[in-house]
């Protein structure tokens, strides 16, 4: 073999022998990991579930396309291993429904993704001011519950919670400890509609009466303390395993929920084999006034999947320093 040859073979052994470390160097603990995430058909819980996305397909996972289902189904689902992960799941909202389809010994829930959600009832502030209206429990006085009558039945209407989410068994539970059965409807189907309906009485003057949560459009639309007000309950009253329990906020009102956070729930058994994205979905913090941003900016019109892409990367890229530390810490962690 002469030298031309020894030095062409040689350069190939260390050019074969680079790629080969290359490769072994960009090897991600997601490689040839598939992951399917779930959402409920609430649209605004699109931005938080692509940034969860996004940050494990950084971590080398395939994502497949993200779907919509009931959080009934959403919890079962995850349960059995026919879905990975939720990224909006509410504590301690849907604690019977984590706990009913197996709870810890079939999740993985560790972190607070999006902390400091509020939720409760609200009427506009002029019908508040007039008639001195502060807790839903004088809506069992005919006379006052007759103010946000929409319909003519001499019901007050209540823009509520869609069947199946958590808030629909707060909702029910309060209307019959609060002995609101007589006086208020409880008015339940597609929440974006209901309330839109609900914003367009307002517009004409109309007394509203509606049931929302943080972080969520209609609070920049509705704004607390200028446009309505939160009511406050009679007493705490919660549903399942969660009755007893005080809702009180620090601040020494009762709004008749309590503070609730967005945790990511995840398969347990994914998560016991693949730690990497198990640290992932611990340490993702999003903050909830982005949220409430993003959602504005879907209810003015910017709703598309486009659009909702076009968010999650404008953020991502405000945000790139945060981003990259949670797959860096994602990252360390290894079998």
């Amino acid at each position: 073999m002469n030298n031309s040859w020894k030095k062409t073979l040689t350069a190939s052994m260390l050019s074969a022998l680079a790629i080969s470390t290359n490769v072994w160097a960009e090897k991600l603990p997601g490689d040839g990991v598939t992951v399917q995430p779930i959402q409920s058909t609430v649209a605004e819980e699109t931005f938080q579930t692509l940034i969860v996305n996004r940050a494990l397909e950084a971590l080398g996972y395939e994502v497949k396309e993200t779907k919509e289902v009931d959080y009934n189904v959403g919890y079962t689902s995850i349960a059995k291993g026919d879905a990975t992960f939720l990224a909006v799941g509410w504590f301690p909202l849907h604690a019977d429904k984590y706990n009913q389809a197996g709870g810890d010994d079939k999740f993985y829930r560790k972190g607070q993704y999006v902390s400091g959600a509020a939720q409760g009832y609200l009427i506009d502030k002029k019908t508040a001011d007039q008639y001195g209206i502060t807790n839903i429990g004088q809506l069992n006085d005919p006379k006052i519950a007759r103010l946000f009558d929409a319909d003519g039945d001499g019901k007050a209407d209540l823009t509520g919670c869609n069947p199946g989410w958590g808030c629909e068994l707060v909702v029910e539970e309060q209307l019959s400890a609060y002995k609101l059965r007589d006086t208020v409807s409880h008015n339940q189907g597609n929440y974006a509609a209901i309330i839109a309906d609900t914003i367009s009485r307002y517009k004409n003057g109309e007394s509203i009466l509606y049931f929302t949560w943080t972080p969520y459009w209609v609070s920049g639309v509705l704004v607390p303390n200028e446009d309505v007000v939160w009511l406050e309950v009679p007493f705490s009253a919660l549903p399942g395993e969660r009755k007893g329990v005080d809702t009180t906020l620090s601040n020494g009102k009762n709004y008749g929920f309590e503070m609730n956070a967005m945790n990511i729930i995840a398969n347990k058994e994914f998560t016991e084999q693949n730690p990497a994205a198990a640290k992932l979905f611990e340490i993702m913090k999003l903050n909830i006034n982005d949220v409430s941003a993003q959602n504005m900016m879907m209810s003015n019109g910017k709703n598309s999947t486009a659009d909702i892409e076009s968010h999650v990367n404008g953020w991502i890229k405000a945000n790139q320093g945060l981003f990259d530390s949670w797959v860096a810490e994602a990252k360390k962690v290894t079998m």
